[in-house]
């Protein structure tokens, strides 16, 4: 014997809830890209500064004297504005999601986030006052 069919109203509110949990996963997926987008810049900059600067002490004979210093805040900028877009992206996307599912705004990813975003800031302003 056949099972009796889902109420309609329960077929459309299982089906609405699944598609608000892709919404979710996607936008995890999509912050987490910015986050590893964020640590690339962010290292390579730093690498960079560092790299840069031993070359510029090794040679004594670098065209420009803060080179090293320039190159370094550039990448860890773009690195942490990076970080800074993707969470308010992110966060935006919550925000309309929750109108059709009562959803946690702190998520993991955006904790992630967030931590990549303060740490972009210290690394930038090391650099800046030169601690590194």
């Amino acid at each position: 014997m056949a099972m009796p069919a889902a109420p309609v109203e329960e077929l459309a509110r299982d089906r609405n809830s699944m598609a608000v949990m892709r919404t979710l996963m996607g936008a995890d997926r999509t912050l987490m890209a910015w986050v590893r987008t964020s640590l690339s810049l962010l290292s390579f900059g730093f690498t960079i500064y560092k790299v840069l600067e031993g070359v510029q002490e090794a040679t004594k004979s670098w065209p420009r004297g803060r080179t090293p210093q320039d190159a370094g805040l550039i990448l860890t900028l773009m690195g942490t504005l990076a970080m800074v877009m993707g969470t308010i992206e992110y966060r935006q996307t919550l925000k309309l999601t929750r109108r059709f599912k009562d959803i946690r705004l702190t998520r993991f990813p955006m904790v992630m986030a967030v931590v990549m975003s303060l740490a972009g800031i210290v690394l930038f302003l090391s650099i800046a006052t030169r601690v590194f």
